[in-house]
């Protein structure tokens, strides 16, 4: 459990496409077995410490012919942004993937002193 002391909280969202390989016949659409992709997000402000990320599929194109197999994750976290990761395996085929996030975590009170 993330606890928050007296600092205010900040909640940054936001989409990003993290691929969309139909078109161009990349692997997410032709390969089989594991795939992967990641993609750098950057938070609009900075964070006190890394924040709590939430993050899912908000649009997904996909081949129905086999079983839709897929995990996405917010991985390396920092207080400036985190990586998007996708994945898939087998014979999945994915045309295009789309996200969502959100970031809830500490942020900076403009009475906070800066002792250096």
């Amino acid at each position: 459990m993330k606890k928050f002391l007296t600092h205010p909280i900040g909640i940054d969202q936001g989409e990003s496409v993290l691929f969309s390989e139909f078109a161009e016949g990349g692997d997410m659409w032709t390969g089989e077995g594991p795939r992967e992709r990641r993609k750098p997000i950057q938070f609009k402000d900075t964070f006190l410490s890394p924040p709590m990320v939430q993050i899912g599929i908000s649009l997904w194109d996909v081949d129905t012919s086999s079983a839709l197999r897929a995990e996405v994750q917010a991985e390396n976290i920092t207080s400036e942004g985190f990586e998007a990761v996708f994945r898939t395996w087998s014979d999945t085929r994915i045309a295009r993937i789309r996200i969502s996030w959100t970031a809830f975590g500490e942020v900076a009170h403009p009475d906070d002193w800066n002792i250096s």
